[in-house]
């Protein structure tokens, strides 16, 4: 759903509804372009998770191609180190 920067401030509520009931972004327009993007949390944290999974995933892969290898003791150190974060 696209709408007016304005309507943040004249229909707060009914941009907040819309968020949690259809868990899909609403996007801003400031004079006809794209200023923000409002999310409900669940939606925000959702998303952020499945950053940090591509961003392990691509690092995953790097190490892969660098041919880097482990022990076990240093696999199950490093993977306590990632989980402790």
């Amino acid at each position: 759903m696209i709408r007016p920067v304005s309507d943040l401030r004249n229909n707060f509520a009914d941009i907040s509804r819309t968020v949690h009931e259809t868990q899909q972004p609403v996007f801003l327009t400031k004079n006809g372009f794209g200023d923000m993007v409002v999310l409900s949390m669940e939606c925000y944290d959702e998303l952020r998770l499945d950053s940090e999974i591509y961003l392990k995933l691509a690092e995953s892969e790097r190490s892969e191609s660098e041919q880097k290898r482990y022990t076990l003791s240093e696999a199950r150190e490093t993977l306590g180190e990632m989980l402790r974060g």
